[in-house]
């Protein structure tokens, strides 16, 4: 495969540039990014960053896709160190491994999941890399099919369509009841890391590692994930 050109490796590194200094840009004053901001920062003119970005919607989406395939990247590699017959400890894993990057990454997380950018609506491009984690608890639960604690089939009518519509998109032995499980220990996951990294325990809990760890075996017993 040739080397790429002096023109694309200048292009690379400057749209590496451009998003560094705009991360950096949302560290410090939250997600209401602007061009000509990120441009001030750089020394550039707001114009130049058009030839890579064409308006701060297309730089926002750079970001939010980059910081979701850094979080999938993380909790794959956790799940990918335990013995695939180890179904508890991968759920673990990436429960953990999910904390520890939000932890490291605080700003990329509030981008993800902190509030609505105003003016800004997510394209489609980035629903594959969000959906990442949670398609790694279900393929742990998947893998476990012949081995988990039953789980009560309560799931009500009116949800039960779209259920069995995400099981025909990645078909798979797990039953309506035990997705709706799994999706219960997902929200949960980043529902407790949210509180975490926004400070909403900081006046609540001491400890809030073991708690965090406490919660996700539940949703581990929850999901009929055996111990």
């Amino acid at each position: 495969m040739p080397a790429p050109s002096l023109r694309a490796r200048v292009r690379s590194e400057m749209i590496r540039e451009i998003k560094e200094v705009a991360r950096a840009h949302v560290a410090r004053e939250g997600a209401n990014l602007s061009l000509r901001g990120v441009a001030r920062d750089m020394g550039i003119v707001a114009s130049a960053l058009y030839r890579y970005f064409p308006s701060r919607d297309a730089l926002l989406t750079a970001l939010i896709t980059d910081a979701y395939e850094d979080l999938a990247a993380a909790a794959a590699a956790a799940d990918s160190a335990v013995p695939r017959a180890q179904l508890r400890q991968r759920w673990m894993g990436v429960c953990r491994a999910v904390r520890e990057w939000a932890l490291a990454n605080p700003a990329e997380y509030g981008l993800l999941y902190g509030n609505p950018i105003p003016g800004y609506t997510a394209p489609g491009e980035t629903v594959e890399p969000a959906a990442r984690v949670v398609l790694l608890l279900v393929d742990i639960v998947v893998d476990g099919a012949e081995r988990l604690d039953p789980v009560p089939d309560d799931v009500p009518e009116v949800l039960r369509t779209d259920l069995r519509r995400l099981i025909e998109q990645r078909p798979g032995p797990i039953s309506e009841a035990r997705l709706g499980r799994v999706f219960a220990g997902w929200t949960q996951l980043f529902g407790l890391v949210g509180f975490e990294v926004f400070g909403r325990l900081e006046t609540v809990l001491d400890n809030p590692a073991p708690y965090f760890d406490h919660q996700m075996e539940v949703m581990a017993d929850i999901a009929g994930l055996p111990r």
